[in-house]
């Protein structure tokens, strides 16, 4: 199993930078980031320095979308990255939660997504797309060994079926391991259906994961409310979810549907923060579902679990007050007891 770091890109940049490199020294492979242009810093001028200090470390956005900028500019920056430091970029891509709902843009349908996956991925890649009315371009300065992986987040079931017949990943922000499974199968379902070899497509499960010295009720209690943002952020994407199919479908499982029965609201200012006032209609219980929270002997159980589901990488959000804990915890308990 690989794990990967996701940070918010909050200033300054050099912290960001400086816990990805840590992140590297402690055997992660990736590091992700938010990519929200109004929240945070733009990550991909980040991306060029955590690339230029770590020496392995993958990056890419946890995730970008196909509406705040064009598939071309998105296509050429990750190339550009590539062709300075060897390949070394995965996109990560979704709807656009944040980013266009701030910015007062409904997020991206599945069909734009699945024309942006292709073009980004072909022009990354040195293909040639069309852009949209018969416009075909193509880098002519891009290297033949170049390519770009493009990973798909996705909870609902016609995004599912998309993952696994498109992308070369599938990004599921939750660490619930029936939901996890349910997920998975729809995934490699489809993959298989559209002639896939299904273990072609990367498995990456991200969730927040807070350690602590024991499990006694207080180092509890704390853990879960430096991980309460977690379920609202979810909560944002199960509502559309709910709009769309209803509270009560046969396509969308009731374990994932049923604590956003409270929810009034939510204001993206407090975003992936462990502040937010827009989640105390999170339970203990889904908080304990969705992340990782506990001992390095409880996480690593539960992460061989998750293992044994198919999942290929565990991403660490870090939004939290034990950043770097969490890393070097990880580092020296976690990963050693998981890896490949």
């Amino acid at each position: 199993m690989d794990f990967g770091l996701v940070l918010q890109t909050d200033p300054p940049a050099s912290q960001v930078i400086s816990l990805m490199k840590r992140a590297e020294r402690n055997g992660f492979r990736y590091g992700w980031t938010f990519d929200s242009a109004v929240l945070w810093q733009e990550p991909f001028v980040i991306y060029s320095q955590i690339l230029a200090n770590t020496e392995h470390l993958i990056v890419g956005p946890m995730v970008t979308n196909p509406g705040t900028r064009t598939w071309e500019v998105t296509a050429s920056t990750f190339a550009t990255l590539n062709d300075m430091y060897g390949n070394r970029t995965v996109c990560g891509i979704g709807r656009g939660d944040s980013a266009m709902r701030v910015a007062g843009r409904k997020p991206n349908t599945l069909a734009r997504i699945s024309e942006a996956m292709k073009v980004i991925r072909t022009l990354a890649s040195g293909g040639e797309a069309d852009l949209g009315g018969g416009t075909v371009v193509r880098f002519p300065w891009i290297k033949p060994d170049a390519q770009l992986p493009v990973w798909m987040a996705a909870y609902g079931p016609k995004a599912l079926k998309m993952a696994g017949k498109e992308a070369d990943g599938f990004i599921l922000q939750l660490a619930d391991p029936y939901l996890t499974k349910t997920m998975i199968k729809a995934v490699r379902d489809a993959a298989a259906a559209a002639g896939r070899d299904p273990s072609d497509v990367k498995i990456c499960v991200a969730a927040p994961a807070y350690l602590t010295e024991d499990d006694s009720p207080a180092a509890l209690a704390h853990a879960r409310e430096q991980c309460r943002w977690f379920g609202g952020m979810v909560g944002n994407h199960v509502a559309d979810l709910v709009a769309k199919y209803g509270a009560h479908s046969d396509v969308v499982p009731e374990a994932l549907t049923e604590y956003i029965k409270a929810r009034e609201g939510y204001d993206y200012s407090h975003h992936g923060r462990a502040d937010n006032p827009d989640t105390a209609f999170v339970p203990d219980e889904v908080v304990d579902r969705f992340c990782l929270i506990g001992t390095a002997e409880q996480q690593v159980a539960k992460l061989r679990e998750l293992k044994a589901l198919g999942v290929d990488q565990f991403a660490v959000y870090a939004m939290h007050d034990a950043r770097e804990r969490v890393i070097d915890g990880y580092g020296a308990e976690v990963i050693p007891a998981l890896r490949n």
